[in-house]
């Protein structure tokens, strides 16, 4: 966090270079964020960059108080949300169903190839739960920034964490038993 603060107040005195650092750092996370609610990896490309050209346009609209990751995710949503809406695409995301993994899943995850299982499973989740699960289980972002991203109450966020972790973990327990069996 105090990296990113740095680096973007160099960045405001005119170190590009500090610059290309933040958006080396977090061009990938965006993309693939976006990515999630476009369904377009050339969209998301592209609307990765406008996140990045807005940073460079409006580069003392960001307060320094605030976490810059949570601040790129805003802006991510913001410009894909904006994307679908021209495209007459928008899917109505119901009752903010938001997913994330339970605690205990990290102990599960102790290689490469069960983490990359786990990944798999949250992809195959329906759209927002697997969106959700990247931001909190991929990107560690703490419950305020999820709740300041999406837009959701810091009470929803708890409670969509629950059922989520509820769910992935019958997934998970499934295809053990499925394996086992």
């Amino acid at each position: 966090m105090e990296e990113d603060k740095k680096l973007y107040r160099s960045f405001l005195t005119g170190d590009n270079k500090s610059f290309e650092l933040i958006m080396n750092k977090y061009m990938e996370k965006i993309i693939y964020f976006i990515y999630k609610i476009v369904k377009s990896m050339d969209i998301a490309e592209d609307l990765a960059q406008d996140v990045f050209v807005y940073i460079l346009m409006n580069k003392e609209k960001y307060d320094l108080n605030y976490s810059l990751k949570t601040y790129l995710y805003i802006i991510a949503k913001s410009k894909a949300f904006n994307y679908i809406k021209r495209e007459k695409r928008i899917t109505y995301l119901q009752d903010n169903e938001y997913l994330f993994m339970e605690q205990e899943l990290e102990e599960v995850i102790f290689d490469k190839e069960q983490s990359q299982r786990i990944k798999m499973e949250i992809e195959r989740l329906p759209e927002p739960q697997n969106q959700i699960l990247f931001l909190a289980d991929i990107e560690e972002l703490s419950y305020q920034e999820i709740s300041s991203i999406l837009g959701v109450s810091l009470s929803q966020v708890k409670t969509l964490i629950h059922r989520g972790r509820k769910k992935l973990k019958e997934i998970l327990r499934k295809e053990v038993d499925n394996y086992n069996g």
